[in-house]
């Protein structure tokens, strides 16, 4: 059904909702999400929506995903649609898709800026803002029977307003009415956290005349590092009283959920007396504070009972043909086979699903999570921003490069096309290592000292609940090139004492570790008061796979970046950030030559209880590797 039409019968004495999900990126994440969407839907939504990583690159699995809840379990899904730097007819093969599979809404958003403007590779022509994506579904005979979503954003320019247009207010709310006028039928908000300012801007909105129905976006907030990772990158201004709240209570976890459950439902409360009939829920594929909030809200209802309903209701109609991906296709058996709402996919693993929304940010986290991978909403990236450019300069030999990183670490730019950023506290800890094996051209992308037995309440590297102890394990990532790579084999075969763990990766998918098939590493962990140890970072084959490029700035930061396939995600960032440059350009041909040719390299070394154990690994000897 289309959402507009499901927005116009909903009682208007209570609060409308939908949900929105992102594809994990990794088979065993996607089906443990389909177990939480099951559950999730038992909160009665009035609709999900799933995200597309930009440029298409979460194409196969949004689809899958998408299809999977609208035709196999008749949830009304709306799909995220981006119409930049995708290659020519790649909207159209997305909307047949979306057809196909009974989805009859559509998010339609412009998605990422082309990257260097005139140097990108060529994409589209017919679409190069959201409006332009709005008129054609709406003007095409093979598209006009979908219902269409539109971004709002607001307060331009930074922060909350449109991060790529410099114009004033008024001005951004004459291009969403261009939207509207094109044929939107519904506006989606960016997340915020300041209701005074959007419900300013929302009266705005009507005296000019958009009277389509105006969805906030709500996002929960989970930790302290994941609130100021979101809010930086989607330019989003906190009012000054939410920060003197959060700064006291910022090393614990569960005091940090307990406020932004809190504050989504003031948030909410003051939205509704001003006139604001529902809200979309930024979920980041957790369940547990999206709950809340609705069982304070007295909206969460009687979940099992519904939820059960829809697992005792699946059917497939025997006259349709499904094909869905192979992970969705084992979802689907495992859910219809499923008679009551407790869905505990990983019970009896080291993080079980009861688990993976306390503590979601790890460094690696737990590739079977549904939390794991893209959560951006909009498509956004350590490159998206133009003016970072400037910083990074136009490398045209290795020294130049390893400049570049030599200046991130000493706080000389604020960021790398690989950490959005600026470099941590905890990193600093490490800073010497780290600057040493930069200077010999092995490039730092992502690290962490050993920690044992650090109280929880550590400004630094503390955690959690109060009167807890946290552990880590050191470890560092870097770029080298290939005869490194057998150097460091050798080494730590022939000097490791089974102290140390590696992955290597290329470009090409080439895969070196001695880590055993099926081994896990925890490299952080947690003690505290009545708990079960907590383990927030796992760092296995899977996950060194599927990773996305995180800042160097913690273990615990939000992972957000996009690339094209669980092979060359590492790698896509040297080609984005090549295609700045003009094609033949020395840069370009540089940065291609090092995604080309350099490996990835991932070293842990497993006593925690010596901080400068892998240093000392490192650098030791007559014949040092650096």
């Amino acid at each position: 059904m289309k959402f507009i039409d499901k927005i116009a019968k909903h009682d208007k004495r209570r609060l409308f909702y939908a949900f929105e999900f992102f594809p994990p990126k990794t088979d065993q994440g996607l089906e443990n999400l389909v177990s939480r969407i099951a559950r999730m839907v038992g909160l009665d939504p009035l609709a999900i929506s799933v995200t597309w990583g930009a440029g298409g690159s979460t194409k196969e699995r949004t689809l899958d995903l998408a299809g999977l809840t609208q035709l196999e379990y008749g949830i009304d899904t709306i799909l995220h649609l981006t119409c930049t730097n995708m290659v020519q007819g790649l909207v159209d093969e997305a909307l047949r898709a979306a057809k196909d599979r009974g989805i009859e809404n559509i998010l339609a958003l412009r998605g990422d800026p082309p990257r260097g403007k005139e140097h990108w590779e060529p994409t589209d022509p017919r679409f190069q803002h959201g409006v332009d994506l709005v008129r054609y579904i709406k003007t095409t005979p093979e598209f006009t029977h979908f219902c269409v979503g539109v971004a709002g954003h607001f307060v331009v320019p930074y922060p909350d307003g449109h991060p790529d247009r410099d114009t004033d207010e008024d001005g951004e709310l004459e291009y969403l009415k261009q939207k509207v006028d094109a044929g939107a039928d519904f506006i989606v908000t960016q997340l915020f956290y300041d209701v005074d300012n959007f419900l300013r801007w929302f009266g705005k909105l009507r005296a000019k005349g958009i009277t389509v129905p105006v969805i906030p976006g709500i996002m929960p907030i989970q930790t302290y590092a994941s609130f100021l990772r979101m809010t930086k990158l989607c330019a989003t201004r906190v009012p000054p009283s939410i920060m003197q709240d959060l700064v006291p209570i910022r090393h614990d976890d569960s005091k940090v959920k307990d406020y932004g459950v809190k504050l989504a439902v003031d948030m909410i409360r003051q939205m509704q007396r001003g006139g604001i009939e529902g809200v979309h829920f930024c979920t980041l594929n957790l369940e547990k504070s999206v709950t809340r909030v609705l069982e304070a809200l007295g909206l969460a209802g009687n979940i099992p009972t519904l939820a059960n309903k829809l697992i005792a209701d699946f059917t497939v109609p025997p006259e349709r043909t499904v094909t869905p991906h192979t992970a969705t296709d084992r979802a689907t058996k495992e859910l219809a086979s499923v008679s009551h709402i407790e869905i505990d996919a990983g019970k009896g693993e080291v993080n079980s699903a009861a688990d993976w929304d306390d503590f979601p940010n790890g460094r690696f986290g737990d590739f079977k999570s549904p939390a794991y991978g893209e959560t951006d909403r909009w498509g956004s990236s350590a490159l998206q921003s133009t003016a970072a450019i400037a910083h990074w300069g136009n490398p045209r030999t290795m020294e130049d490069l390893t400049n570049m990183f030599l200046r991130y670490l000493q706080s000389k730019i604020p960021t790398t096309p690989f950490s959005p950023t600026p470099l941590s506290p905890e990193s600093l800890m490490i800073y010497p290592h780290l600057e040493k094996l930069t200077r010999r051209g092995w490039w730092t992308v992502g690290s962490q000292p050993a920690v044992n037995g650090v109280p929880s309440t550590d400004e630094v590297v503390g955690w959690g609940p109060k009167g807890g102890y946290v552990y880590q394990k050191c470890f560092v990532e870097f770029f080298v090139e290939e005869q490194d790579v057998e150097r460091i084999v050798k080494k730590v075969k022939e000097e490791g004492n089974g102290w140390i763990n590696y992955f290597a990766g290329s470009v090409k998918g080439e895969v070196r570790t001695n880590v055993p098939e099926g081994g896990r590493n925890a490299v952080t962990w947690g003690v505290f008061p009545g708990q079960e140890i907590a383990q927030t970072t796992i760092i296995e084959k899977e996950s060194f796979l599927s990773w996305k490029v995180t800042p160097l700035c913690g273990s615990r930061s939000v992972i957000i970046a996009h690339a094209t396939s669980a092979q060359d995600e590492a790698f896509s960032i040297w080609s984005e950030w090549a295609s700045f440059y003009p094609p033949n350009s020395q840069e370009r041909s540089l940065l291609e030559s090092v995604r080309d040719q350099r490996w990835l390299v991932s070293l842990v070394h497993h006593d925690f209880m010596d901080a400068s154990a892998l240093w000392t690994f490192l650098f030791k000897g007559e014949s040092p590797l650096v």
